[in-house]
This record gives C-alpha cells, structure tokens and sequence, in this order.
C-alpha cells in the first residue's frame, strides 16, 4: 500500500510508514452469546457437524475443493503479472484496441478503488467460495455483537502466508459475515499497489476489496455511512516471514497507525484472530542476520512484499488440509481525536495488545492449541 499500507492478499508494511506519520466447514458461521461455556459449546457443536461432513464427502466434492483452492492460490500468485503480461501483448496484436480502451479506462477509473470500489454481491457468493471454506475448513466465530451504527477496524493476524482465514471470512459469503453480524459491511484493505494491475483491480474490488490508503480509509470511515468493518492485516508481509507450523507470532509492536486512524474517525478497534493459519504451509524461515533474510526485508522495501520461500501439501502449491478458525473479538471503545497525541496512540494501542493476547489464550484450546502455547508480539 504506498501512502499506507497485502498474501492478502496482502500486508499493511506502508500503512505503519504512512499512517504513523514516522515512518469453515461450516456451512454457516455461528454467532456466540458472549459466555465462554456457550461459546464452547457452540465450537464443539460445529465441530461435529464439520467432522460429520467430512466423512460424507465424495471423491467429487473433494476434487471440487482442490481445484478452488489451487485457483485462488495460482490468482495470489501470478494473477497479477499475468493480466500485466497479457495487456501489454495484445497491444502488439490485431486485438490492440482491446488493450487501448481498457488503458484509458483504467485512467478515468483510477480512483475508483479509493473511493469504495465496485462490490459485487455475485462474487463474493461464487460457488467456489464454499468449496474453498470446505477444503480446509474455515470458521468464522463471533464473541460480541457489532453495532450496525458504529465503524470499526478489525485487526486481522496473523498474515501468514496467504491470509486464507481473513479472505475467506471477510471478503466472501462463504462464512456467513453478514448473517453473523447483521447490518456489518466488511471491507478487507490489502496493497494499493495491487490495484495498478489491469484487470487484476477489478478482480478485487469485486469481492469488496479496497487499498490500504489513506484516502480508502478516509473513505470508508466518514464518507460509506455507518455499519463498516474495515479488515487490516496489521502484520502485513514482515509478518509472512515468520509464518510456520508451530509459531503464533504478530508483528505490531511498532505498528500504531491503524490505532491512530481509528482515534482519528472514532473507529472502535477489534482484535482477530485465525487459528491454524499459519499450519497452511512450510515455509524456509531464515535467520535475521542471513543474507536471505536481508534479500527478502529488501525486497519487501522496494516492492511492498516479501517473497516466501514455502510449499503445501500437495502439487507444491496446495495448502494443508488444517482447520482454520477466524475468531473475532470483542470491541474496544475508541473516542474521536482530530488529532490524537501520542500519549493517545500509545494507551489505545496497548489495550489493543492486551485484547488481542487474552482473545489468543481464552480461545487457543478450542482451536486446537495446547494450553502452552504463547503469543509472540513482535
């Protein structure tokens, strides 16, 4: 994101520079009544449907969720620079008036993206979807209601490498967003630097997807009325490289400018977390002192991204097949501060912290962790 800050999708690595100033199988998602036993029961409940379905499922039904699965990782991927490649050839074909036109429009609609996009309820309902959120699969767990008369930003961790629990959950029906907190609109902001890419942006924008600028998020938080639950993954591609089987780990220590928006709009804060996320894939984590890991923090400061060296389970791009649980929190009242102090930033940015470690402990053995296993905040 350039003003602001994607495996988004994506990372918020120029969110932190810009807005600081300083630099399921589960068919439908189940809303919880708040109580810790019921939301237990509620998890428990789920869990045997979702182990009921997978016995159930064909030899066909699993062959439909590898394909949606391996064409949303093969879109993350190359998407982007394949419809790059395939413009600019047309431009040298009998087909160049194609490529002409889709240029200018792209130029008269480029600030379509800053200014909410093009959501498209067709989309974000594909078929494919569900397939997706069956592979794993993905669940979407509610702890306290949202109020459809406020704004919120959702602190989305971790990244891991492709953020399939924050897609999945927030810019798709196929967890149910919308029925679990009715009146809510979700928007996930990923990096402004995707939405250059022809073809690529409408993509995007029309699963509902926006940048992570600070004119989208202006947008979003005083100009697209009330009931918007803007999605940031705080850790952005920093926090890809830590991503692997065994390790919770968030990158926000330093990261504070989501914090400020949030007093800047009176945007109440709500931490997120995706359980199993990071059981997805195995990744070469190097060490921070190696010349890998200087390769790849340079790469990411030129183009916005860190490039992981990782493999699936299957055909090198395939995830494992690990349950992944989106549990989301409860609010943190944020009062509106044209222009917060640091001393602002700073207290809301470690109740922020501290709502995120006690959502990751209160709800780690339900997802599957052992009751030893610690959040890392880097």
């Amino acid at each position: 994101m350039t003003e602001l800050e994607k495996h988004s999708i994506g990372g918020v690595d120029s969110l932190s520079a810009a807005l600081n100033g300083q630099s399921a199988s589960c068919p439908l998602c189940f809303p919880s009544t708040g109580e810790p036993a019921s939301l237990q029961n509620n998890v428990d409940t789920n869990s045997n449907k979702v182990e009921g379905m997978t016995k159930q499922k064909t030899q066909w039904k699993k062959f439909l969720e590898a394909v949606s699965t391996l064409q949303w990782v093969l879109s993350f991927l190359f998407l982007g620079l394949s419809c790059s490649i395939l413009m600019v050839y047309l431009m040298f074909t009998s087909l160049w008036p194609l490529s002409t036109l889709y240029f200018i429009w792209l130029v008269m609609d480029w600030q379509t993206p800053e200014r909410g996009g093009r959501r498209t309820t067709f989309v974000r309902k594909w078929r494919v979807w569900e397939h997706l959120r069956d592979f794993f699969p993905i669940k979407l767990v509610k702890t306290a209601e949202l109020n459809p008369n406020k704004n919120y930003i959702l602190g989305c961790h971790p990244h891991g490498i492709m953020s399939f629990g924050g897609f999945a959950c927030f810019s798709t029906e196929s967890c149910g967003f919308t029925k679990v907190f009715p009146g809510m609109q979700a928007t996930l902001v990923v990096l402004a630097g995707l939405f250059r890419l022809p073809l690529l942006r409408e993509y995007l924008m029309s699963a509902g997807i926006c940048p992570v600028s600070k004119p989208s998020l202006v947008h979003l938080l005083s100009k697209n009325g009330k009931g918007n639950a803007v999605v940031i993954v705080i850790g952005g591609a920093a926090e890809a490289l830590y991503s692997s089987p065994g390790v919770n780990a968030v990158v926000m220590r330093k990261r504070k400018g989501f914090v400020r928006v949030a007093l800047e709009f009176g945007a109440d804060l709500v931490p997120v977390y995706s359980f199993g996320e990071n059981e997805l894939f195995r990744q070469v984590i190097f060490s921070e002192s190696s010349l890998g890991r200087r390769l790849q923090d340079l790469f990411k400061k030129i183009m916005g991204f860190a490039p992981c060296l990782f493999v699936g389970e299957h055909l090198a791009f395939l995830p494992y097949r690990t349950p992944v649980t989106t549990v989301v929190g409860c609010p943190i009242s944020v009062p509106k501060r044209v222009t917060p102090t640091e001393e602002e930033v700073d207290h809301y940015h470690r109740l922020y912290m501290e709502a995120l470690s006690k959502l990751f402990h209160e709800h780690k053995v339900s997802c599957g962790l052992s009751d030893s296993h610690k959040l890392r905040i880097l």
